[in-house]
């Protein structure tokens, strides 16, 4: 995709945003043909509202959700909602939830009006108690901007259900199994998306100086273990990987990445549909896809 492609695509964004109260359905939407074929599940690396204005990165997002089979709902862990014990955000639709301070108030602006799935909170619901897992509900949480800014770049027109859920704390292992016991919606055409940084270092977000050596290392170590869907491996990361604690002086941004590889199998092909590295190399770009 060329850079006017790209800008073409990033002023579609406004359209979206002209339209606060947008007539979308509270309720699931007419049905959309189920894939034939299990749904990749992704990790993705959501950026932060400022992604809105960079036509290389809108662009990346949207060219990937352009090659993925479209999905009848999106389920989306964010790494910006931890909530005891699984928490389901809102069914119908609501505000966002702009959960950042001190930008300017463009980003206040933007709206996703994008249609809840209730059809979906059920299942998740029944899947996890399946699993002896608790769940409850939160019906005003809008889409927080780890879910709802990459969305604006893959699904600019707001017209796929969406349902964000809450981690239910940090435990690697945990989101991991977490990942498991949602797997079976790959098979009823939702697309699970995992949505944080695989490093996530603020310290380092304006130091210039190119890519730090710790931030390559690790980017490279996560790849690999990625690669060969290694689950000991990405569990035990903080022990195995190298410049783990530079990388994620704190972890909520890399384990929405367990979540996705949970969902995964050994059998799915492994790809990285955008690399390469953001502010300074403090943030890698790499995302993922399972299948």
């Amino acid at each position: 995709m060329n850079r006017r492609e790209a800008l073409r695509i990033l002023a579609t964004v406004p359209i979206v945003a002209a339209f606060p109260s947008c007539a979308r359905p509270s309720e699931d939407p007419m049905p959309v043909a189920t894939p034939t074929s299990r749904m990749p599940v992704i990790f993705l690396a959501h950026g932060a509202p400022p992604l809105l204005d960079d036509p290389v990165w809108i662009g990346q997002l949207a060219e990937w959700a352009k090659a993925l089979p479209r999905p009848k709902a999106v389920l989306m862990v964010s790494a910006h909602w931890d909530a005891r014990p699984t928490t389901l955000g809102a069914t119908t639709t609501v505000p966002l939830y702009y959960d950042f301070y001190g930008f300017p108030q463009r980003y206040y602006e933007v709206k996703y009006p994008a249609p809840g799935a209730p059809t979906l909170a059920a299942r998740v619901r029944d899947l996890l108690a399946g699993a002896d897992l608790g769940t409850a509900d939160d019906p005003t949480r809008g889409l927080d901007h780890g879910a709802y800014v990459p969305l604006v770049a893959m699904y600019p027109e707001a017209d796929v259900p969406v349902l964000q859920i809450s981690m239910p704390g940090l435990d690697p292992k945990a989101l991991w199994d977490m990942g498991r016991v949602l797997a079976p919606l790959r098979d009823e055409g939702v697309l699970i998306v995992g949505s944080g940084f695989l490093t996530h270092n603020m310290r380092y977000a304006f130091v210039r100086g190119g890519t730090p050596q710790w931030a390559s290392e690790f980017d490279t170590w996560v790849a690999d273990a990625l690669a060969h869907l290694d689950a000991d491996a990405l569990v035990d990361f903080e022990r195995k990987a190298p410049g783990a604690r530079m990388a994620l002086p704190t972890t909520e941004h890399y384990v929405p990445a367990l979540v996705a590889a949970g969902a995964a199998t050994s059998s799915d092909p492994v790809t990285f549909p955008i690399t390469g590295w953001w502010m300074d190399g403090a943030f890698t770009k790499r995302s993922v896809q399972f299948g």
